[in-house]
């Protein structure tokens, strides 16, 4: 058994520690050992290879916190994972595009990884489960290139592909019957730009909202086009939208292979897709994983507990 005591003399506690603790607490569901803080003082108690990584963690959050970072639990998750994998010490993640309610950046390793790709790469692929960011990430990215003028325009599609419920039965015209299916952009970009801007670039043609089936015969020049519930797509349509792009464009496509809403779940697009473009220049895959889920903490154990039926199966 080890301790060791830290003091934290200039910066607030409640910065590093969070409002009623709470990164306190999520520090401690991690580890065995056992944390004390009486005003700055911390004291750390428990097995030598913990409290060297618990050391670790609480000078990465007090380095943020000296530089003006209100830590979150989402901070400790992030750091905990650099640490956990032995890598050095990460400088802070960084911030894509400021939202009307807060900075929006990466807060886990993968979805780091994944901001990388899509600053390297023209066609970035994001495969992962529910709840990891793909889409709300990509689009951030897009409004992010739209703001520095890298493109000069968006392009959100998504096909239009029944989950148990028909098209044809739902009320009101085309447009009325999709626009469900192309909700979960509205809400994105709605987080990102102000209601009035985010109007006008929909009303002038800068932002552009659509289905899959719009995109046939299109030549999409500078604009940021990203392909959603990719796995809902045939190998035709994979196609067909990748071979809209145009000069100065990018694409990202993202999708969830567990939650395939086509009749023969195999011939989804985006896993016929993978073994096709693998290794192909400028085109990354990036995958996430359960620990990437940044939604309410029992989705995680949700998708744990799927794949284990799916296993027992």
């Amino acid at each position: 058994m080890k301790t060791i005591k830290l003091t934290i003399s200039d910066v607030e506690p409640v910065s590093i520690f969070g409002l009623n603790e709470e990164n306190l607490r999520r520090i401690e569901e991690e580890f065995s050992s056992r944390i004390v803080v009486r005003g700055s003082e911390v004291t750390i108690k428990g097995k030598e290879e913990e409290v060297e990584k618990i050391r670790l963690l609480l000078f990465d959050l007090i380095d943020q916190s000296r530089k003006g970072h209100f830590c979150t639990p989402d901070d400790v998750r992030y750091f905990l994972q650099k640490i956990k994998n032995g890598e050095a010490p990460p400088e802070p993640p960084p911030l894509l595009v400021s939202s009307r309610l807060e900075g929006i950046r990466p807060r886990t390793i993968g979805q780091r990884e994944y901001i990388e790709a899509m600053g390297q790469n023209d066609i970035v692929f994001s495969i992962g489960p529910a709840g990891t960011g793909k889409t709300y990430l990509a689009v951030a990215m897009a409004v992010s290139s739209f703001k520095e003028r890298l493109v000069q325009r968006i392009v959100l599609v998504r096909p239009a592909v029944e989950a148990g419920e028909s098209l044809g039965f739902l009320p009101g015209d085309f447009k009325e019957k999709v626009d469900p299916y192309l909700r979960p952009l509205y809400d994105a970009l709605y987080d990102m730009l102000p209601p009035q801007k985010m109007r006008r670039s929909v009303e002038n043609g800068a932002i552009e909202i659509a289905p899959l089936a719009y995109m046939r015969g299109r030549n999409l020049k500078r604009a940021f086009v990203i392909l959603d519930e990719a796995q809902n797509t045939t190998i035709a349509q994979m196609k067909m939208f990748l071979t809209r792009l145009g000069p100065h464009s990018r694409a990202v496509i993202t999708g969830d292979i567990t939650q395939i809403d086509l009749s023969n779940p195999s011939s989804s697009g985006l896993i016929l897709i993978q073994n096709i473009l693998q290794g192909v220049g400028g085109i990354k895959f990036v995958y996430l994983t359960k620990s990437d889920v940044v939604r309410h903490r029992l989705v995680q154990e949700i998708i744990k507990a799927f794949d284990q039926y799916e296993k027992s199966k």
